[in-house]
This record gives structure tokens, sequence and C-alpha cells, in this order.
């Protein structure tokens, strides 16, 4: 039972939410077995079109002939070939693709679903939906709020910042952004009102000056989490701002290296940690960091969207807790894959099927990679 072939499809997708349209890409990555057996893995929040390249032309020739059960020998053959000198980038979501897909071929193999390979601590882990995005105003912001409320989630995410630094230059002063950030949770708190949980993500949008004010101006609307309040996930920046306010942070979704969690932990910078599996190179590697969360102490959840995969990691393991329903990343793999488990009353339920328990749909995959890529702009 040997690897017989590496193949990434690079995917962007168009996403209609109510009446705004937006679009975001994910590349699959499938490894596939010399008996005929396929495993699908993904990464996402890149560049679509240069994932599929570094699997295609780099690491795909690297790893036929290989055994796809050695996932730590593969792991660190892949961290040595695209990551040898401390980089990051796009290495980790190539890698974490490649490793999603032989977990998933790890689970048929074996005839175990993977959260019971990775642990079995529990089989439905409740989830927070993210849903209030730059493109809603504020009247709308509320409404659909109440709309994820009716249908049974209390624990809600909106963004903030929206990319702030990125377009300062507009001009669009940063004193602006936050003034209104204040004003659209202000809207989401009164629809919704104080017994459902509200989380804030300012994606690195925010310089620490500006993150310092909006976290003082709204602590009392009683905010869970702040999430990647400052831009590069700035580890002094965040010990400073997490000293200044009641408000607890949480970062981790696009780091690469488990380095920069242990750092994070070590400095106390948050009050969460958040790698992605789709992301923070695989199970693999994100089952070291929650291990490191575990001896700090400190809460292990998911952030960065695809709750599919990242329900396994946070279903297999006793330290695991929050999954981010993110609503247009849904949206996305809904067009994708079929099996999908729904949430019920804020809860997702793991499934008995061996491997991931959903699959592609290959006839529209086919479909859907005719598209363009999104050069850039498939990022969220």
């Amino acid at each position: 039972m040997k690897i017989a072939a590496v193949r990434a499809t690079p995917l962007n997708l168009p996403v209609k939410m109510g009446a705004k349209n937006t679009s975001l890409s994910l590349c699959l990555v499938d490894v596939e077995l010399d008996d005929g057996r396929v495993g699908t893995g993904m990464t996402a929040i890149t560049e679509e079109e240069a994932i599929a390249a570094i699997v295609n032309d780099v690491a795909a020739h690297h790893l036929v002939g290989m055994d796809p059960l050695r996932h730590e020998q593969i792991w660190d053959k892949l961290y040595w070939l695209l990551t040898p000198r401390g980089q990051s980038g796009y290495a980790s979501h190539a890698i974490a693709a490649i490793d999603l897909a032989l977990w998933d071929l790890k689970g048929q193999i074996l005839g175990q679903p993977v959260w019971r390979l990775l642990g079995g601590a529990r089989q439905q882990v409740p989830v927070y939906a993210t849903f209030g995005f730059a493109f809603f105003d504020r009247d709308e912001l509320a409404s659909a709020a109440k709309q994820w409320v009716e249908r049974g989630f209390k624990r809600l995410k909106m963004t903030v910042g929206h990319h702030a630094l990125a377009r300062r230059d507009e001009p669009r002063p940063l004193a602006d952004v936050i003034a209104e950030d204040v004003k659209r949770i202000e809207a989401v708190r009164n629809a919704v009102g104080p017994d459902v949980q509200i989380f804030i993500d300012a994606n690195c949008s925010l310089d620490y000056f500006h993150a310092a004010a909006l976290a003082q101006r709204i602590e009392d609307f009683g905010i869970a989490f702040f999430e990647e309040p400052v831009t590069q996930n700035d580890i002094p920046n965040m010990v400073k701002l997490r000293q200044k306010t009641r408000i607890p942070l949480a970062a981790g979704q696009n780091e690469g290296h488990a380095s920069r969690f242990r750092d994070m932990l070590v400095a106390q910078a948050v009050d969460v940690v958040q790698p992605n599996a789709c992301i923070t190179g695989g199970y693999t590697q994100c089952l070291r960091i929650a291990g490191m969360a575990a001896a700090f102490n400190t809460q292990f959840a998911n952030g960065g969207a695809w709750p599919h995969h990242n329900m396994h990691l946070h279903a297999g393991l006793a330290n695991g807790s929050l999954v981010e329903y993110h609503s247009v990343a849904v949206e996305v793999c809904k067009q994708v894959f079929d099996g999908l488990p729904e949430p019920t009353q804020g809860v997702l339920q793991l499934p008995d099927a061996p491997g991931l328990g959903f699959r592609p749909n290959r006839e529209r995959v086919t479909e859907l990679a005719k598209r363009p890529g999104s050069r850039g702009a498939g990022k969220a």
C-alpha cells in the first residue's frame, strides 16, 4: 500500500449571502493509493493557485511510493522540503492539505472516523456562527444576527477593523473605522440581547493603538473574545493589549509554525489559541499545538473557518472546544462536498463514517474547476 499520486485542484467559488454576492477560494488535494483509494484534504485563506503549484509541481513528486500511514514521516519530509530555513506562508497551507488527505485515508484504511483516531473525546462539538461581515450595513448586520439566533445559535462572531491598515491610504482613517465598529457591535448586542455571546475578529487589520481604543470602548458589551486584534499577531503588542482590557484575546488561525504558539503561550499573549487544521500544518501539527495549550491550561479553539475539518480535531481531543461555523466558508463547502453535517442548536454531530465522513462531489468539482482563479482576491 503506497502513495501513487498527489493532485491539487484550485477553486475560486461564488457565494450569495442573502442579497450580497461574494466569493472565496480553496485548494483541494487528493492523495491516491496504488489500490485506488483516495483521501481528500483542503486549505484556504490563501492563494489557491500558489498552493496548487506547490503541491503539483514540487511536493507530489517526493511523496509517490511512500506509506500513507506514516504521517509523521511524511510531515517531516514535507517540512524540510518546503520550509527548510524557517519559512511558513504557503508551505504550511500545502502541508496542511496533504496531511488532512492522509488522515482521511488512514480513517478509510482502518475503518474509523478521523475524530476517533485523534482520540475520540466526544462525538459532538459546540460551534459559533461567523455571520457579521463588512458587506452588511448596520441594519443588515442586526437583522442577520437575529436570524442566526432564531436558528438556535447562541454564539455569534462578527468582523471588525475591515482591512483598515491595508486600506489606510484610500483615505480611510483608522479612527473612523473603529468608531463605526463600536456602533455595529452595539447594534448586534441590542438585536440579540444579553444572553447571546458575541465574538469579534479584526483579522490582524489594526495596529495596537486602535485595537486598544476599540477594546476600551466595547468592554461593556460583554465580548466573549477579541480575535487577531493586531497586525502580524505581534506578540509584544498582544501582551500589552491583554494587560489593558478585560476582553479575552485569541489568535493563531493563520500561523504556520508550532513555535509561534509556544511564543504566544510563554509570553501570555492570548487567552485562546486557535490553530486551524486546514492552515496550520494539518492535524499532525495541530495535535502538538493542542498539547502545548493543555500544558499551559489555555483554551484551545478553532478560528479561521472550515468547521467540517476542524470538528474532527476538537471532537478528538479532551481539550477541544469551540468550532467556527463560518457562514461563507460553509456555503463554499456545500458546493464542493456531499454529506456535510448540519448543526442543531449550535452543536455539530460528528459522523461515524470512516475518514472525514464526507466526500467531494467529483462532477461538481470538475465544473467548478473551470472557473478562473481568484488572483489574490479569494481570501475573503
